[in-house]
């Protein structure tokens, strides 16, 4: 898919790797760039159109899909970490919210745009997932890991009603979201520019760091040759 020319919404797009989303989608020449947030008095690229959604609640994503009726690409970005790791005896709200916001959030933006996207002439769908899908890490991962297995889903289900669907996998980013990590972090809008890298080559996966790719490796062959 061209990004020239395309209609963007990005959730979470306010800050972080969300924002950077949206800079670069916008110097890439989309025609429109929806920046969804909470807040959207927080969005302050000037060259976005703010707007009101909640991933996870599913009234404020329908009202945002009424106003966005031209969207043709959706970036499920918006994520959180409670960093709940304990399934044992970890907070149940807190495991709860890992997975109304990283995959119930992201299914039901998805479930909300999908036939915006088919009404517009088909388009694409990126899944903004982590390393952390592949590796024992709590609520967040397991999260995740589940957000994987859906996009997986959504590339075979989506693909025949002309909607594209890639998954992006990255390590720490140098956000609000990983302040407190002291390991090596993504700039950004290097990841940003990967994963519209990807949506233009019309990927599956975009793997945007070296340690990711190792751990990606080790698990073997890619799911979906499961299928077949």
């Amino acid at each position: 898919m061209q990004i020239n020319g395309a209609t963007v919404l990005v959730t979470g797009g306010n800050r972080g790797l969300g924002k950077a989303f949206v800079e670069e989608f916008l110097d890439r020449g989309a025609k429109t760039v929806y920046a969804a947030a909470r807040d959207p008095r927080t969005v302050t690229n000037t060259r976005a159109i703010p707007i009101q959604l909640d991933v996870t609640d599913r009234a404020s994503i329908e009202r945002a899909a009424a106003i966005a009726g031209d969207v043709t690409l959706l970036v499920n970005n918006a994520g959180t970490d409670t960093y709940s790791r304990s399934f044992v005896d970890g907070d149940r709200a807190d495991i709860q919210r890992e997975f109304d916001t990283n995959l119930f959030g992201p299914l039901d933006v998805t479930r909300a745009f999908a036939p915006v996207i088919i009404r517009n002439g088909g388009g694409h769908l990126l899944n903004v997932a982590s390393v952390l899908s592949w590796l024992p890490s709590g609520a967040y991962g397991a999260a995740k890991a589940a957000l994987w297995s859906a996009t997986n889903h959504l590339r075979a289900e989506l693909a025949p009603q002309g909607v594209g669907v890639t998954g992006l996998y990255v390590g720490y980013i140098d956000t609000d979201l990983a302040a407190h990590v002291t390991l090596p972090k993504s700039d950004p809008r290097v990841v940003a520019r990967a994963g519209i890298d990807g949506i233009e080559a019309g990927v599956d996966e975009v793997l945007a760091d070296e340690f990711t790719r190792a751990v990606r490796g080790a698990i073997g062959a890619d799911p979906t040759t499961l299928l077949s």
